[in-house]
C-alpha cells in the first residue's frame, strides 16, 4: 500500500524544474551589491534599483529557463546578517528555513561585491550553513579591477566549496554562465559544506536545541543557531507559532548561561566569521595594496562636505526641477496636440448629447490632461536613477543624516524618505528596514510629506498657467524655482513634525545609524531605462485606472441633472443673438449655469465658505475633494469641470486658458500666482492618496496611525494654504 501511494504521489507531482514545478531559486545579498540589476539581467523584469539600502523590502518574482529547466526566482530584501533586527531581514531568515507556506528554496545565489568581499562574505558564511545548496555571483568585477584588486576566483571558489561566477550584469557578461550553474547545483542537490567553526560551548548549545525543533537536521542545525545568536528574540517573534516552547526556553537559558561564561552573542559570532574570512582571503585575494577607493576618497572629501557637498545636493535638485520644464515642453506638447486631435474627431463622429460628452469631456479630456504629465515624470525619474546608479545619492543620504539625527531620527529613516519622492507607498514599505519600532512609526508617518510623483501634474499645471517664465539673476527661471520650492515644503515640515512626535507620543532616544557609501560608477543606461520604462507605465496604469474612474464619475456629477429648462431658455436667447459673438458668450454663461445646477455644483457651492478663506472658489474646492484616490486626478477633475459645455480640448494648455479666464461674480480673476500657490502648498501637504493610508493601515496594523496621519496632514495643509493666501494677499 505505501509503495502503491509513493508510486501515485510521484506521478501526481510534475517533476522538478518542469513549468508546473519550477527550481526555485532565492537571491540574497547585502544592500548596493547590485542584487535587483542582476535580477533584472535574469528575469527581463523592470524592478527599482538604487545605490542606497533599503530599496527592496518586499520578495519579488521571476522566471527564466535554462536549457529544459524552469526557474522561480524570488528576490528577497537586502541584508547585511542572517540575525534579523528588522521585518526586512526576517524575510531571508523566513525563506531560508522554508517558515509557514513558504517552501525551501532548491538553491540560493548569493551575490557578493567584488570591492567589498570581507563584509559581503559575512553573510555568506551564514547562508553557507542553511544546509541548501548555493551558487555566488561575483558582482562589481569590473570596479575591483579598476581600483588594483586581484581575486583568484578558482582558488576562493575551492576553499568556500561552492562555484563563484564573475558577471558584469549591465552588459549581460556572466549571466548565461550564471544559468548554468543554477541548473547544475539544481540538479544535484548538493549542499554547501563550508562552515565556520564556533567554540566548543557554542557548537555544544547548537546540537542540544536541534532535537526540540522537530524538524530535519539540515534545517534544523541552521534554525538552532539563528534562534541561539538571536539574542533580542526578534526571530522569536517572527516564528512565534512555528518554534516549540522548549526550544524557546532552551535558547534562553543556553544564551544566559553562555553569557556568563564570558561568550557574549551575538558579538562571539561576529568575530568568529570575520577572523575565518581574513584567512579565506589571505591566499586568494590581493586588494591593491592600498590603492584601492583613493579617488574616490578624494570626490567624497568634497561631495561629503557639510558646505560644499551641500551647495552640490541643492544645484543638483534645482538642475532636476528646471531640466523638467525646459526638456518635457516638446514631448508635451505633442501629447496635447494627438489629444485635442482625439478630442475633436469624437466630436465630430458622435452626436451632441450625453454620449459625445462623456467621451470627450469625460474620458478623453480627463485622462489626456493627466497624460500630458508623462514626459516630466520620465525625466525626474531619469535623473533621479542617475544620481542613484552613479553612487551620488547615498552621498546626499550621508548628507541628510546629519540633519536629521538633530530631529530625534537616525539615518535609515532617510532611505524611506528618499523613496517616497517617488512613491509614499514603497516608501512606507522601506521602513521595515528601520529598527527602532518609534523611529519606524515616525517615519511612516511623515513619509507622505515627501513630494511624491502624483504631485508632480498639479505643481506643473499651477506653474505654468500662473507663474511667470522669467529668471531669477538671469540664470535660473522662476518656474522651476517655484517648482524646487514645492518639493522643499515637505523636506522642511517632515522634520518638524517628526520633532514633535519624538518628544511627545513617540519620544525615544535615537538609534545609530551606519550608512555604506558605495563606490562611484558610470550609470548603466539599461538600468535608467527600466526604471523611466516602470515608473511611466505605473503612472499610465494609474490614469487608465483609478483616475479613468474617477473622470467619470466628476463627469457624471457635472452634467446632470442637466436641467432641460436651462437649454430652453438659451436656446431662445441664442436664436435673437446679434452675431457669433454673442452665441459664444451665452454658450459659457449656459454651461456655468448647467454647471452650478449640477449634483457637483451644489455640493461645490455648499462647501465654498470653507474653502474661501484660502482664495479657492467652489470648484477648486470640489476638484480637490474628488482628488482623494490619487493627487493627480485633480488635474482631470479640473479639466472636466471647466470644460462642460465649452466644447474645447482639455488637456494643458486650453485648461490653463480656461482656469486663467475664470472669475468670480464680480469679475474679478478666480485664479492669481498667489491663490495657485495656496493651492500647491495644500497639495504638497495633504494626504489625498488612498493608497497611501491602505499602506500605513497595512504595515503598522492598526487603523490608527493612518488615520492620524490623514487628519494631520489635512489639518497642516488647510492652514498652510490659508496662510499662504492671506499673507501674499496683503503683500501682493
Amino acid at each position: 500500500m505505501s509503495a502503491a501511494n509513493a508510486t501515485v504521489e510521484q506521478l501526481a507531482t510534475p517533476p522538478l524544474g518542469s513549468k508546473a514545478n519550477p527550481c526555485v531559486v532565492a537571491v540574497i545579498g547585502n544592500p548596493n551589491t547590485g542584487k535587483t540589476t542582476l535580477f533584472n539581467a535574469l528575469t527581463g523584469l523592470s524592478q527599482h534599483t538604487g545605490n542606497y539600502a533599503g530599496v527592496t523590502v518586499d520578495s519579488s518574482l521571476g522566471t527564466f529557463t535554462e536549457g529544459d529547466t524552469h526557474f522561480l526566482l524570488v528576490d528577497l530584501p537586502g541584508s547585511y546578517s542572517l540575525t534579523p533586527r528588522a521585518p526586512d531581514e526576517a524575510v531571508a531568515v523566513r525563506a531560508l528555513i522554508g517558515s509557514g507556506e513558504t517552501a525551501r528554496p532548491h538553491v540560493v545565489l548569493c551575490i557578493v561585491d567584488a570591492t567589498n568581499l570581507d563584509r559581503n562574505l559575512f553573510l555568506l558564511t551564514q547562508v553557507l550553513e542553511s544546509g541548501l545548496p548555493v551558487v555566488v555571483c561575483l558582482t562589481m568585477v569590473d570596479v575591483a579591477k579598476r581600483e588594483g584588486m586581484r581575486i583568484d576566483y578558482r582558488e576562493l571558489s575551492r576553499r568556500l566549496g561552492v562555484p563563484i561566477v564573475p558577471v558584469h550584469a549591465t552588459r549581460r557578461q556572466g549571466i548565461s554562465q550564471l544559468k548554468a550553474a543554477l541548473r547544475d547545483s539544481a540538479v544535484a542537490g548538493d549542499a554547501a559544506t563550508a562552515r565556520v567553526p564556533l567554540p566548543k560551548p557554542i557548537a555544544e548549545a547548537v546540537d542540544g536545541m536541534i532535537p526540540l525543533l522537530n524538524s530535519n537536521g539540515r534545517r534544523s542545525r541552521f534554525l538552532a543557531q539563528r534562534l541561539l545568536f538571536d539574542r533580542d528574540g526578534f526571530l522569536d517573534r517572527e516564528l512565534r507559532g512555528e518554534i516549540p516552547a522548549a526550544a524557546r526556553s532552551y535558547a534562553d537559558a543556553a544564551r544566559q548561561r553562555l553569557g556568563q561564561a564570558g561568550f557574549a552573542l551575538p558579538g562571539v559570532e561576529v568575530a568568529e566569521r570575520y577572523e575565518w574570512i581574513r584567512d579565506l582571503l589571505s591566499d586568494s585575494v590581493d586588494d591593491g595594496s592600498g590603492a584601492r577607493f583613493a579617488w574616490t576618497r578624494r570626490i567624497d572629501a568634497v561631495v561629503t562636505h557639510r558646505v560644499w557637498g551641500a551647495t552640490l545636493f541643492l544645484g543638483a535638485m534645482a538642475f532636476v526641477f528646471q531640466a523638467i520644464f525646459t526638456w518635457a515642453a516638446p514631448f508635451m506638447d505633442a501629447i496635447d496636440g494627438a489629444f485635442g486631435a482625439l478630442g475633436d474627431a469624437t466630436a465630430a463622429i458622435v452626436p451632441d448629447g450625453v454620449l459625445q460628452s462623456l467621451l470627450v469631456d469625460g474620458v478623453i479630456g480627463g485622462v489626456g490632461a493627466v497624460l500630458v504629465f508623462v514626459p516630466q515624470i520620465a525625466i525626474l525619474f531619469a535623473l533621479i536613477t542617475i544620481m542613484e546608479d552613479s553612487g551620488y545619492m547615498a552621498r546626499a543620504a550621508f548628507l541628510m543624516d546629519r540633519a536629521m539625527s538633530s530631529f530625534g531620527l537616525s539615518g535609515r529613516s532617510f532611505i524611506p524618505l528618499l523613496s517616497s519622492f517617488a512613491c509614499a507607498v514603497p516608501g512606507i514599505m522601506a521602513t521595515r528596514s528601520v529598527e527602532d519600532r518609534r523611529d519606524r512609526l515616525t517615519t511612516i508617518m511623515i513619509a507622505p510629506l515627501m513630494s511624491c510623483s502624483a504631485r508632480l501634474p498639479v505643481y506643473v499645471l499651477f506653474i505654468a498657467a500662473f507663474i511667470p517664465p522669467v529668471t531669477v539673476a538671469g540664470v535660473l527661471g522662476l518656474q522651476g524655482l517655484t517648482l524646487f520650492a514645492m518639493y522643499m515644503v515637505g523636506i522642511v515640515v517632515a522634520p518638524c513634525v517628526a520633532w514633535v512626535l519624538k518628544r511627545t507620543r513617540l519620544k525615544g532616544p535615537p538609534v545609530p545609524f551606519l550608512l555604506e557609501l558605495p563606490p562611484y560608477k558610470i550609470p548603466s543606461w539599461r538600468v535608467v531605462l527600466f526604471r523611466v520604462y516602470d515608473r511611466s507605465w505605473a503612472f499610465v496604469r494609474r490614469a487608465g485606472t483609478v483616475i479613468l474612474a474617477t473622470a467619470i464619475l466628476i463627469w457624471a456629477l457635472s452634467y446632470f441633472p442637466n436641467r432641460p429648462d436651462i437649454t430652453e431658455r438659451y436656446d431662445a436667447l441664442r436664436a435673437g443673438a446679434a452675431d457669433a459673438a454673442a452665441v459664444e458668450e451665452l454658450d459659457r454663461r449656459e454651461a456655468g449655469e448647467h454647471l452650478r445646477a449640477s449634483f457637483l455644483g451644489q455640493a461645490g457651492i455648499a462647501i465654498e465658505p470653507l474653502v474661501r478663506p484660502l482664495g479657492w472658489d467652489w470648484r477648486i474646492g470640489m476638484a480637490t475633494l474628488a482628488s482623494f484616490p490619487a493627487r493627480e486626478v485633480v488635474i482631470a477633475a479640473l479639466g472636466t469641470i471647466y470644460s462642460l459645455g465649452d466644447g474645447t480640448d482639455e488637456t494643458s494648455p486650453e485648461l490653463r486658458s480656461t482656469m486663467r479666464s475664470a472669475t468670480w461674480p464680480d469679475g474679478t480673476p478666480v485664479f492669481t500666482p498667489v491663490v495657485a500657490l495656496s493651492v500647491m502648498v495644500f497639495f504638497a501637504l495633504c494626504s489625498q492618496c488612498a493608497a497611501t493610508l491602505a499602506t500605513i493601515r497595512r504595515e503598522t496594523g492598526s487603523w490608527g496611525p493612518p488615520i492620524f496621519t490623514f487628519v494631520y496632514m489635512t489639518t497642516l495643509a488647510y492652514f498652510a494654504a490659508l496662510a499662504v493666501y492671506q499673507i501674499g494677499s496683503r503683500l501682493a
